[in-house]
C-alpha cells in the first residue's frame, strides 16, 4: 500500500499475437499508475506458460491467437493456477467470443478501442472480485439474458466429458470441413485443431473421421439433412 492507502500495482501479463498491439498495450498501461506489466506473450501457449513463471495477478488475453487461442488459454489458466485473473481485450464483442470466453472462466471482457483507464479499472474490478465489462458487453449479457427466446446452443452436457470446443470441433468434422476448413472458422490454427481432435478421439474411443461423424449424429450434435 502507499502512503495514501492504494492498492500496490496490478501485476500484469498482456497476451497478443499482434506484435504492434501488443507492445502498444504494454506501453500505454506502462505510463499509467495502478498497473505493473511483467510479461508479455505472442499466443496461448505462451501466456500460459508465463503465468506459471510470474504469477501475475491479470493477464490481459486475446482471444484469436496461433497454437492456443484465448478461451483455451483462459480455461487453462483458471483451472491450472486460479490465483490468476483474465480479462479478455479483443477487437470481437459477437456472441460467439464473448460467451465462450466468459464460459473459460474470464471476468472481465473489454474490446480494443478502451482507453487506458477503462482497461486499468478492469484489471482493479477483478481483483476485487466484481467484473471487468464494458458498458457495451454489459448491455449485450443483459440483451442475451432477456431475449424470451434462447438461440441454439451446444448441448448443455457435452457427452463423454468433451469440452465445448472439442464439442464444436467435433460437429465442424461432422459438417464435412478439413481440419484446414475448422482452423479458419475457429480462427485457431491447424496445430490446434489437430489437438482438439486428438483429445476428442481419445476421451470417445474414436478412431477416425467416420467414426466421429457417426458418433456426433448418435449424439444429438448434428441432425441429418431434411428434405
Amino acid at each position: 500500500m502507499t502512503e495514501e492507502g492504494r492498492r500496490e500495482p496490478a501485476r500484469v501479463v498482456v497476451a497478443d499475437d499482434q506484435t504492434v498491439v501488443r507492445e502498444g498495450i504494454v506501453m500505454l498501461l506502462g505510463l499509467l499508475p495502478g498497473v505493473e506489466v511483467v510479461g508479455a506473450a505472442g499466443d496461448g501457449d505462451e501466456a500460459v506458460r508465463l503465468v506459471a513463471e510470474l504469477a501475475p495477478d491479470v493477464v490481459l488475453m486475446d482471444l484469436r491467437m496461433p497454437r492456443c487461442d484465448g478461451v483455451e488459454a483462459t480455461r487453462r489458466i483458471r483451472t491450472e493456477h486460479p490465483g490468476t485473473q483474465v480479462v479478455v481485450l479483443t477487437t470481437f464483442a459477437d456472441d460467439d467470443s464473448l460467451f465462450p470466453a466468459l464460459r473459460a472462466g474470464a471476468r472481465g471482457y473489454l474490446t480494443k478501442d478502451a482507453g487506458g483507464d477503462e482497461i486499468v479499472r478492469a484489471v482493479h474490478s477483478v481483483l476485487s472480485g466484481d467484473a471487468g465489462l464494458s458498458p457495451s458487453i454489459q448491455r449485450r449479457l443483459l440483451e442475451r439474458l432477456s431475449d424470451p427466446e434462447p438461440r441454439p446452443a451446444e448441448p448443455a452436457e457435452a457427452p463423454d466429458g468433451l469440452t465445448g470446443r472439442e464439442t464444436e470441433v467435433l460437429v465442424l468434422i461432422a459438417d464435412g470441413l478439413s481440419n484446414q476448413e475448422i482452423a479458419r472458422r475457429l480462427h485457431v490454427s491447424t496445430a490446434t485443431v489437430k489437438t482438439h481432435i486428438n483429445n476428442l478421439f481419445a476421451k470417445t474411443g474414436l478412431k477416425d473421421r467416420a467414426q466421429a461423424v457417426r458418433y456426433a449424429y448418435a449424439k444429438g450434435l448434428v441432425r441429418p439433412p431434411t428434405g
